[in-house]
């Protein structure tokens, strides 16, 4: 099969981690590149070798034949660059979050699918492999059935020096971080039907939220608690492994600091360690992060190859959106939510 042809919009932060990723994928690579600012295009384009750049999306659009657009740019562009891949029927990889809005992100999840055409967002922390060694310890039934589950990401990294607009927002952790790591709640233990979430703001030099600890009610049954912190200072800094306890009926998992696995189940007890592999181009503490990105983008290529929907699809992430907003909901109004009314 020809090698597929992509498109970044977006040269900023992350997408060089998304520009390196895209470099080690298997069956697909970027030919063009996209920005609004020259001077970010023009490091980008250096770095990597893309010849052909653009300051406008309709003009990538118009002079590029593409079989995908990866849109690494802010939330609020979200919307009309997927829409405008959409008019173009052009499938989309669109980085998080997703949208400004729920309705902004139904309308982009719409307008995929009336063209027809593969929608994915970049919510690649369920894809570290940390994450996934977890998942695979569920799935092979050793714990039995899952009761409980508590997802934790408490850390006093400063994120604000390299993204300094995360300071700015009214809403940040949750929306920021907590998406990740509510998705990773999906992901182990299945749909929310109902969350519960306190949050607060200790760092007095920021607009939004700081903490947040959430707790789930899952259609299976289970309960967990997602708490998630910058305001954390610690002996030795965790940043930014997600920590994990699920309790089953036939034993637990704990997933500790320093990629220490431990399962104890129906065959004893047994300590793995399930580090991510450090990549050429990636650089420690974020390379549990570089990782997940080449393997999202991966499963990307391949669910295009193979005609089918990506795990974490746009109506997928619906409902890990849908849960971002019932959490502030929940919060400013101290009341438990139901998920059901928000995804209709």
């Amino acid at each position: 099969m020809a090698e597929l042809r992509g498109a970044l919009i977006g040269c900023g932060f992350f997408a060089v981690n998304q520009m390196h990723a895209w470099r080690g994928i298997a069956g697909a690579s970027i030919v063009a590149i996209c920005d609004r600012d020259p001077e970010r295009l023009k490091i980008v384009g250096d770095q990597f070798g893309i010849a052909k750049r653009y300051t406008d999306a309709a003009e990538l659009f118009a002079g590029e034949s593409l079989d995908f657009v990866d849109i690494a740019t802010t939330a609020p562009s979200h919307r009309p660059l997927v829409e405008m891949a959409a008019a173009h029927r052009v499938p989309v990889i669109c980085q998080k979050p997703f949208a400004p809005t729920l309705a902004d992100a139904k309308a982009m999840v719409g307008a995929c699918a009336e063209a027809g055409v593969p929608l994915m967002v970049h919510e690649n922390f369920r894809w570290q492999s940390p994450i996934q060694a977890v998942r695979a310890v569920l799935d092979s039934g050793e714990i039995g059935t899952s009761f409980f589950g508590r997802i934790s990401f408490r850390s006093g990294y400063d994120v604000f020096s390299g993204q300094p607009y995360l300071a700015t927002g009214k809403r940040f952790i949750i929306e920021d971080l907590g998406i990740h790591i509510l998705d990773i709640a999906r992901f182990l233990l299945g749909d929310v039907s109902t969350i519960t979430s306190r949050t607060a703001r200790v760092n007095p030099s920021i607009a939004g939220e700081d903490v947040a600890t959430m707790l789930l009610d899952h259609k299976s049954g289970a309960t967990s608690v997602v708490d998630c912190s910058y305001a954390t200072k610690l002996a030795t800094e965790p940043f930014p492994e997600t920590l994990i306890e699920i309790d089953g009926s036939d034993g637990t998992i704990r997933l500790a600091q320093g990629y220490r696995l431990t399962v104890t189940g129906k065959n004893g007890t047994v300590v793995t360690d399930v580090s991510p592999p450090l990549l050429p181009w990636a650089s420690r503490p974020w390379h549990n992060i570089q990782e997940s990105i080449v393997a999202i983008q991966q499963h990307w290529v391949d669910c295009l190859a193979k005609g089918i929907e990506p795990a974490t699809s746009g109506a997928d992430n619906l409902k890990t959106f849908a849960l971002v907003e019932a959490a502030y909901t929940g919060a400013a109004s101290r009341q438990p939510v139901q998920l059901d009314a928000l995804l209709k």
